[in-house]
């Protein structure tokens, strides 16, 4: 019996069809049938006893800490009383002792088997958070990349699609002007290979990142507005004027640099999605009077443009019947920053505002 239970707090589990659960509560059963039905030599109880005691005391252990939930109501009692109840089968059985011989030792067995049982919930507890750490890290990895195709690559593909259309209601183009289609066509084609490469390596070397560490996606940030906005007027009919403000850029966190840039390309790509005939578009970046930054969003399409062009991705405000969720999801990531941003009908069109505090500034 000893050598049993020796062999079954070794083995690596499960083994073929047994289980640990089923090895361990067959184990327990035979332990406790063999503590009433002990026929031996009670002086011999030296020579296995303390072997079968460590034995289950470290079953004990692993079946707390690795048998499924369903399981361990069950399998870990049965092992902890056949660790407790292991004196059973010498003092029962010895001619000098009796009741009182058998309660005190087996409370003095209750202290180890306890202190097994602990270990093994304190390391299932580990395991758990463990577990759920990885969970909230690939989570947040999914999102991540979501986030990437969605601002990216949908801003690159829309400007295509754009262009494309505007190739075809031109019918009476110049040579040179369709060659400049083309090649504007090209450079944004080319943007959005080269943002889904950097998803998809983001992806290919995630088993290759320490645990919790983020993918390495590129951060953007207010000094790459100009570049940003220079694109856009490039495949826009709108006049788009970008104010910021000097030594504004870099002032905040990499990771609100990052939204408060994310913020401005949504809210143009939202206008060249709902509102194509805005004639005029600002981009505002600077200081408010409490120092926090503010970035903000306008478009003026203008009083003959229909209610339905302006871009509505805010819950609340209206919306689209597809799509929807660009502003929904910045407007979750900057609260986490501790901002705020506001979406909706302004004077002559549609305006974006984001606000990120002063203790975001580095």
């Amino acid at each position: 019996m000893a050598a049993l239970t020796l062999a079954a707090s070794i083995l690596a589990w499960p083994t073929g069809r047994i289980s640990l659960a089923q090895a361990a509560g067959g184990v327990a059963v035979l332990s406790l049938a063999a503590d009433i039905g002990y026929f031996g030599q009670p002086g011999l109880v030296i020579l296995w006893y303390p072997f079968e005691t460590v034995a289950l005391l470290v079953l004990l252990e692993r079946v707390v800490r690795h048998v499924p939930s369903r399981q361990v109501g069950i399998v870990g009692p049965l092992t902890g009383a056949a660790a407790i109840l292991l004196p059973l089968r010498f003092t029962l059985h010895a001619p000098d002792t009796g009741l009182k011989e058998s309660v005190f030792a087996a409370s003095l067995a209750l202290v180890p088997a306890a202190c097994a049982m602990g270990v093994g919930l304190y390391l299932r507890s580990l395991d758990n958070r463990r577990a759920h750490a990885v969970a909230l890290a690939r989570r947040e990895q999914r999102l991540e990349v979501a986030r990437d195709l969605h601002d990216f690559v949908a801003h690159e593909v829309t400007g295509i699609v754009l262009e494309a259309q505007a190739a075809q209601l031109s019918e009476d183009t110049a040579p040179e002007e369709h060659r400049a289609l083309l090649q504007r066509i090209e450079k944004a084609g080319l943007r959005a290979l080269d943002s889904m490469d950097q998803t998809v390596t983001a992806l290919r070397e995630a088993e290759g990142r320490k645990w919790g560490e983020p993918p390495p996606t590129r951060l953007y940030g207010l000094a790459d507005l100009h570049e940003l906005v220079g694109r856009f007027s490039s495949m826009a009919v709108a006049e788009v004027a970008l104010s910021l403000e000097e030594e504004v850029a870099g002032t905040l966190s990499r990771e609100a640099e990052d939204t408060a840039y994310r913020v401005v390309l949504e809210s143009l790509t939202n206008i060249r999605r709902h509102a194509p005939r805005a004639g005029r578009v600002q981009v505002f970046a600077g200081r408010t009077a409490d120092r926090a930054v503010e970035v903000s969003v306008a478009d003026h399409a203008g009083p003959e443009a229909p209610a339905e062009t302006l871009p509505r991705s805010l819950a609340g405000q209206g919306g689209r019947s597809h799509g929807g969720t660009g502003l929904v999801g910045l407007t979750e990531r900057v609260s986490a920053l501790g901002g705020t941003l506001e979406a909706g009908p302004s004077e002559h069109g549609w305006r974006v505002r984001c606000l990120l505090p002063a203790p975001a500034i580095r």
